[in-house]
């Protein structure tokens, strides 16, 4: 049961705003070249789908269904946070923009680690 359920720390709340202010902040930011296409489409894919397999997750059938979900959620928030550090370290964006983000994808991870633990 998600105690934090429809407060700032609920996961589902906290992910959702992840996504958009990271799409907003980060993703936005990131120059428009040939060169950086392909990571601007893998951060995006990777940031989109923790956000749809969260979703997955809620509405799971059983509780197989809602592991194999965060699970997922888990695997595509590490590509995320790999894409992030990706673009900070190729100076793409400030760090100072960056930073809270890739902490914030830490934190999530955590987090959804823990559910996964906690579930099995």
């Amino acid at each position: 049961m998600n105690k934090y359920l429809n407060t700032e720390k609920d996961i589902h709340t906290r992910i959702y705003k992840f996504i958009l202010n990271c799409f907003r902040d980060v993703v936005k930011q990131i120059p428009n070249t040939i060169e950086n296409t392909p990571i601007k489409q893998q951060l995006v894919s990777s940031l989109t789908s923790i956000g749809a397999n969260d979703q997955e997750a809620d509405a799971a059938g059983s509780r197989k269904d809602f592991v194999a979900k965060y699970i997922i959620v888990k695997k595509e928030a590490k590509e995320t946070h790999y894409w992030l550090c990706f673009v900070r370290d190729s100076v793409m964006v400030k760090e100072l923009i960056i930073d809270p983000y890739i902490a914030e994808c830490k934190e999530i991870l955590l987090i959804v680690s823990k559910i996964i633990e906690n579930t099995r």
